[in-house]
């Protein structure tokens, strides 16, 4: 009865915080808990929305059928006695989604980073141009942008024709070939530098004028502090940056939706994990196996993030004296 009137007395005590938390709290179950547990619990079955009556437990069905071809298999048994196929995409899927994170985001976080120096010089209008840098990363992601940006990398698009211009013959169409379509989807990440860059921005405002001068007193070359000086101080926001834009990219969707067609591409050379995942549940039904590849998609997001991490010990400097 003490424990039961000292659990009481908690909750009374506490049920203004609890009340103003409600809302939160409610959306966080409701929109949150329950759909992951839910998709948790998909993963693992055959779910086809168009037939939900014969959803059938399958266990590891859906993961044998991601990483079969890994294990030299072509098909298999579910659990249900069912012959299921591996899928043949899903390894292309993968491997062209990192090769689009490790080579978009370091060029973008690099841009980012140049920029946002030169926008921290004292000169005039510096505000408006802070301005006009971040204004792609407010377009960027929309279906329009993508539009446009097929259309500028088509064979008799603009960019083929200002390359024509100054005397390059026999160009190609980069968005349908299969050798250059995902490098124009890595240009398109990187031209949205903005935020990285007002990130960086407000990093280099915290960086005491005085270090600079101290070194420019003792010999130090620009090259020098910025290696020595602005890189280790601003280490924390650079990992900050890293970690966000790493995220980011492994769920790029709209610009391979649009820009390849909604399929992938020529050859699914633009065939980004993301996209693949969305053609399996909305395209094919299969609801179940699109589950399991957003779950294996969040591992893989989780362990990448971690090993950044686990690393940053040796590069990230928190100024104290590590």
């Amino acid at each position: 009865m003490r424990k039961k009137s000292g659990i009481v007395k908690f909750f009374k005590r506490n049920a203004v915080a609890y009340i103003f938390l409600a809302p939160w709290l409610l959306g966080f179950f409701v929109l949150t808990v329950y759909p992951m547990g839910y998709s948790l619990w998909l993963s693992f079955t055959n779910y086809d929305f168009t037939q939900p009556d014969a959803t059938q437990w399958i266990g590891l069905g859906n993961y044998l059928k991601m990483f079969g071809p890994v294990f030299g298999l072509s098909e298999f048994s579910a659990s249900t006695g069912e012959v299921m196929r591996t899928d043949p995409y899903f390894l292309k899927s993968l491997s062209v989604t990192l090769t689009y994170v490790f080579v978009s985001v370091p060029l973008k976080l690099i841009i980012a980073l140049a920029v946002a120096m030169l926008l921290n010089q004292k000169l005039g209008g510096v505000s408006f141009y802070r301005a006009v840098y971040y204004i792609p990363t407010l377009l960027g992601g929309s279906v329009a942008i993508a539009v446009l940006w097929r259309k500028l990398f088509e064979k008799d698009g603009l960019v083929n024709g200002l390359l024509g211009a100054i005397g390059f013959t026999n160009l190609p169409s980069w968005i349908t070939n299969p050798d250059y379509a995902l490098w124009t989807l890595v240009l398109l990440s990187v031209w949205q530098f903005g935020s990285s860059m007002i990130i960086f921005l407000a990093g280099l405002k915290q960086i005491p004028e005085e270090y600079y001068e101290a070194a420019s007193m003792d010999g130090a070359t620009k090259v020098r502090q910025f290696f020595s000086i602005t890189i280790p101080l601003l280490s924390p926001v650079i990992l900050f940056n890293l970690v966000m834009q790493m995220i980011s990219a492994f769920q790029a969707f709209t610009q391979a939706y649009i820009i390849g067609g909604g399929r992938g591409g020529v050859l699914n050379s633009t065939l980004f994990y993301s996209l693949h995942l969305y053609i399996q549940g909305w395209t094919y039904h299969e609801m179940g196996y699109a589950s399991a590849m957003a779950w294996v998609l969040l591992l893989i997001i989780g362990l990448v993030v971690a090993i950044v991490f686990r690393t940053s010990k040796l590069w990230v400097s928190y100024g104290a004296g590590d």
